[in-house]
């Protein structure tokens, strides 16, 4: 079944009852790379004839993510809930036909054959279903709305949906749904059913094993094509062991027959790796726009603050960091006046009596830097450590934590360089009275 230029047509139907999911966000998105390897059509469809459970604050929340994400579709969004007249329609020509039937409450139900039947699924092959094993499907409510079952098949068929990509969980519900088809004298979509995500423990993926819905991951700061890269991985392979891939490249090489049988597994740390692998690929403007909002949120946005500055100081954290919230956490000692202090680094590397001298010495030297750049301040260190004849750590690491309070950062001379003659001076006279005894 195609559409009227025979192209192909796929679905993503998310019912606004809860948040956007893990698992769900990687059906959208296999049904959406599958469209675009096809140049075909990605609709989108609300399935919210639940009218008790369904939410618009998980409605504007499914929207969200799925922009946020990337995942366009093609027109409006379709709405169940103002398509009864439609159900109705298609309700009352199998009643006519004697293929349904009025039962208690008024609800109506589906006769079901007694047939056996296989459907050729794209990903797992063929898959052979005992109807008998079945009851009539009831297929209308006895509050007028349709089933599950019903709408779904009703809305796919009109609108031509052609392949059918969901979760190894509605495996179930296909022979229901094919005995439906058959019924109405339409031929069936072609199914590919993925395999569930898992959490580490080999468990359905669920809150235990951590967030779980995409706007969690928004929250948390972590980059969109991360994500994306990374859910595609999950259950589908590109060959060659590749792990990271741009979304355009992915729109190319997706296909079906590429997905495993078998359930992924969802590692966080993965994720993670993949998301910094993206941040560190991302133009810097761009990261400089995306990082900005979170140094706002933690005042770390001050006034004076030149955008070659800040360029300069997001390059250095760059490679450092997985989620963009990081780098407020890792470099706020660039956007303060008061540091604070690591106790365990002071104690280790500040509480030494030589380092009176080193300190004093240093002090001196940087004070005739100039001009005060990564090459001349490692030059200017480095014969210090000469003329005293001590190891590079034993200057290096103290002087990290008296100007940054931490014992870790990017390169010791280049965080001199970006705080500035003024600054660094100033931290290392502060240490060497306080900490140096």
């Amino acid at each position: 079944m195609t559409d009227e230029k025979g192209k192909i047509r796929v679905r993503f139907a998310p019912s606004p009852t809860g948040f956007l999911h893990v698992g769900s966000a990687r059906t959208a998105l296999f049904n959406w790379l599958f469209a675009k390897a096809k140049e075909g059509s990605f609709i989108l469809r609300i399935e919210d004839t639940d009218k008790k459970r369904s939410n618009k604050k998980y409605l504007k929340e499914i929207l969200e993510s799925l922009k946020w994400l990337g995942l366009d579709w093609d027109g409006a969004p379709v709405y169940q809930s103002k398509r009864q007249h439609i159900y109705n329609r298609y309700k009352k020509r199998l009643m006519n036909e004697g293929k349904a039937y009025t039962i208690k409450g008024g609800a109506v139900a589906f006769k079901i054959s007694k047939d056996r039947i296989t459907i050729d699924d794209l990903i797992h092959g063929p898959i052979e279903f005992d109807n008998s094993l079945l009851e009539d499907l009831v297929i209308i409510k006895s509050d007028g709305t349709p089933t599950y079952n019903f709408a779904c098949v009703v809305d796919d068929i009109e609108m031509g949906i052609t392949h059918v990509i969901r979760g190894d969980d509605h495996i179930a519900n296909t022979p229901k749904q094919f005995e439906l088809y058959r019924a109405l004298e339409c031929s069936p979509p072609r199914f590919a059913h993925v395999p569930l995500i898992l959490g580490e423990d080999r468990s359905r993926l669920s809150k235990r094993h951590g967030a779980t819905s995409i706007a969690e991951y928004k929250e948390a700061g972590y980059l969109p094509y991360g994500i994306v890269n990374y859910l595609a991985l999950l259950g589908w392979s590109p060959g060659n062991n590749r792990e990271i891939i741009k979304r355009e490249e992915l729109k190319k090489i997706f296909s079906l027959d590429r997905v495993g049988k078998t359930s992924a597994v969802f590692d966080q740390n993965k994720l993670g790796w993949a998301c910094g692998q993206h941040i560190k690929d991302t133009d810097i403007d761009e990261l400089v726009r995306l990082i900005k909002p979170y140094m706002k949120k933690s005042r770390l946005l001050k006034k004076g603050l030149s955008k070659k500055d800040l360029q300069n100081i997001i390059r250095l954290f760059r490679t450092r960091i997985r989620r963009l919230p990081e780098f407020c956490d890792q470099s706020d000692y660039f956007f303060v006046s008061k540091i604070k202090y690591d106790k365990a680094a002071v104690k280790k590397f500040l509480r030494r009596k030589e380092l009176k001298v080193i300190f004093s010495m240093l002090i001196k030297d940087l004070d005739r830097v100039r001009p005060f750049r990564t090459d001349k301040i490692e030059h200017c260190c480095r014969s210090l450590i000469e003329r005293l004849g001590i190891g590079g750590g034993d200057l290096i690491h103290p002087v990290r934590v008296a100007i940054t309070g931490r014992s870790v950062s990017p390169g010791l001379f280049d965080v001199m360089h970006l705080l500035g003659k003024k600054t660094t001076i100033r931290r290392l006279r502060f240490a060497l009275k306080k900490y140096c005894k």
